[in-house]
């Protein structure tokens, strides 16, 4: 009895597995458009952030409150 072997088959398990499509053109675009327009609006408040700091430096100089010589000693 050396040769019977029991033959045992494993049921097969079916998983739900996510199907790969393409690249999904609109949904691309969407995103790009809308990290496009966040990184847009951020480096316009930087720039308008930029643009305060050197006019309000410009003012200061204007009405003589800041000076940009050297006081002689």
């Amino acid at each position: 009895m050396a040769g019977n072997f029991c033959k045992v088959e494993m049921a097969g398990h079916k998983v739900a597995h996510a199907t790969l499509k393409g690249p999904s053109v609109v949904k691309e675009l969407v995103i790009g458009l809308a990290l496009g327009l966040a990184a847009g609006g951020l480096w316009k408040m930087h720039h308008w952030n930029e643009q305060r700091k050197t006019r309000a430096f410009y003012d200061l100089l204007e009405r003589g409150e800041i000076s940009v010589v050297h006081p002689e000693e």
